[in-house]
């Protein structure tokens, strides 16, 4: 279904430090978006960093979600780790309600729960391991949204599970054909020029379509577009993005209940 009030949600992956708060670019960026994942220990992220980044969240009244991973530090969860669906039940649990116990005690909400690269990507395609950790988000917040590739296993699983489902698109990655992106380790996967980015980021909003890497536009439903917060530029294009979709008219705010989505 297209996005029949033009809004749109920006999130950002943010609170993926160590020991003593770095705050990086995510208080430069917090100003420009709706919504934020928070790393919940197992791919960055400790239990001091969660606490001061929900905070800081809070501060300034963005919706915040879990950002659960695979359990590989070195590799910041971008490393795909075999795991059986009861496994990644087990890990997504476990970081969900750690981070759902800082929101708690800060006063705040939940609003979501969006995996973690490798984690993410696997969900997309297996959707044994999708249902798992829709099943897990589904036992700790059953009101909570799950992020998802827009159209993947993931987005399905949470139907399933009868969470609301929010379809998230990238600004700086490349489609293939099919609607995956394309693998980092191949050439061109990411978007470097600002201009493209933000071509792609309006194309994705107002068409419901995106140009894949053969050329072809293929379909896409755009709920959210995530906005890389560890890029040396990564503020000043949040502040770009968000001028430019409100130059566009569309209105930047996190998923909600009566919202079609």
């Amino acid at each position: 279904m297209r996005n029949p009030t033009l809004t749109i949600d920006l999130n950002c992956d943010v609170g993926e430090s160590f020991g003593v708060y770095q705050l990086g670019n995510d208080e430069a960026i917090l100003p420009y978006v709706s919504s934020v994942n928070i790393a919940c220990g197992f791919h960055a992220g400790d239990p001091a960093v969660m606490k001061q980044t929900v905070n800081l969240a809070l501060q300034h009244g963005v919706a915040i979600g879990a950002h659960p991973g695979l359990p590989d530090l070195v590799g910041f969860g971008r490393r795909e780790i075999i795991v059986s669906p009861e496994e990644a039940y087990d890990m997504v649990v476990y970081q969900v309600g750690a981070l759902a116990g800082f929101v708690k005690a800060a006063g705040g909400t939940l609003h979501h729960v969006k995996p973690h690269g490798a984690l993410y990507n696997m969900a997309a395609v297996n959707l044994p391991l999708a249902q798992a950790i829709a099943e897990a988000v589904h036992k700790v917040n059953p009101e909570a949204f799950l992020y998802g590739l827009a159209g993947s296993a993931l987005i399905q699983a949470g139907e399933q599970f009868g969470l609301l489902t929010a379809n998230e698109v990238f600004s700086d990655r490349t489609y293939q054909p099919n609607g995956t992106l394309t693998p980092r380790r191949q050439p061109n996967a990411l978007i470097t020029e600002e201009q493209v980015a933000l071509n792609q980021v309006i194309q994705m909003v107002k068409s419901n379509t995106v140009r894949a890497q053969n050329g072809s536009d293929i379909p896409i439903k755009a709920d959210t577009i995530c906005i890389h917060g560890d890029g040396a530029h990564a503020a000043a294009f949040a502040k770009k993005i968000n001028e430019t979709l409100q130059q566009e008219k569309i209105q930047i705010r996190a998923a909600t209940y009566n919202r079609i989505v």
